[in-house]
């Protein structure tokens, strides 16, 4: 039976005319599926359904989701995220993804925190640094958004330069993010830039790539992150992610939303914060 199925160009490009084609007529593609964003059921044979393509090193996998949720698109990952992904997804070919365990929310708990090597994004790290990334609820104008707070742990010097000043903030700001001075409105969308779910888990932040084509990672978890559903819920519903940054020593790792709140409004009275909405473009 022909599927209600939206194939980019982009994709169209990457799997060809005759796959695409087998997609659409329903041969190549599962009628229910499991949204690989909201991870709620889908039915291809009723609604319209995305197809994303995730391209590895070495591997591509095909995944469904609500055009509600996610645009056809082709999103490049390293090949590590992506056979994690596999895992949860299944192979390419349509096999219904697999249930991702969620854990269960705390009260005022946020709900991830983690410090990952970051890899080393074109013109801002000079050398490896460690950020400190969590995730949690952000109340602002009596609306919960889903938030990514990203400190590093030491001082972040500018490229080419030996001195020890900290430059992680200016040049996050040349690359789009906007000073706060409080957290009064959600920040302006910084496009270009956006969050990538997978399988339900949060695996990176991606930046525009120097060199043109797909965007690259700009942090890049070593495991993927899981989130609640009630953050994914979130992340769906306004198709966005807010992210705050601040340097080292600024927010810490508090173990409470409330208290997270409390150190970004700190944070921005000091002027040491930047933020920007990144849109979500992963599955």
């Amino acid at each position: 039976m022909p599927r209600m199925l939206d194939v980019s160009d982009e994709v169209r490009a990457e799997i060809g005319d005759e796959e695409a084609a087998r997609l659409l007529a329903g041969e190549s593609a599962p009628g229910s599926y499991d949204c690989t964003s909201c991870r709620t059921p889908g039915d291809s044979e009723q609604e319209r359904t995305s197809t994303v393509l995730f391209i590895g090193d070495e591997t591509a996998v095909l995944a469904f989701a609500h055009a509600t949720c996610l645009p056809s698109q082709v999103v490049q990952v390293t090949e590590e995220q992506l056979q994690g992904a596999v895992r949860s997804i299944g192979a390419v070919g349509g096999e219904p993804p697999q249930q991702v365990q969620q854990p269960v929310p705390q009260p005022y708990q946020p709900q991830q925190q983690a410090q990952q090597q970051a890899q080393q994004p074109p013109n801002l790290v000079p050398e490896q640094a460690v950020l400190g990334v969590t995730s949690g609820l952000v109340l602002i104008q009596n609306e919960l958004h889903p938030a990514l707070v990203v400190e590093p742990t030491a001082p972040v010097a500018r490229p080419g330069t030996l001195g020890s000043g900290d430059d992680f903030l200016p040049l996050l700001i040349e690359q789009g993010f906007m000073p706060m001075t409080e957290l009064a409105a959600v920040p302006p969308v910084l496009h270009g830039w956006s969050v990538l779910l997978a399988a339900g888990q949060l695996h990176a932040v991606l930046q525009p790539n120097p060199n043109g084509g797909r965007p690259v990672a700009w942090w890049q978890a070593h495991q993927p992150l899981q989130v609640t559903d009630g953050w994914r819920a979130a992340a769906n519903k306004h198709q966005q992610v807010l992210m705050f940054a601040a340097p080292v020593g600024s927010v810490g790792r508090q173990p409470r939303e409330d208290l997270m709140r409390d150190a970004l409004d700190k944070a921005a009275a000091n002027g040491k914060l930047v933020s920007a909405a990144l849109p979500l473009a992963g599955i």
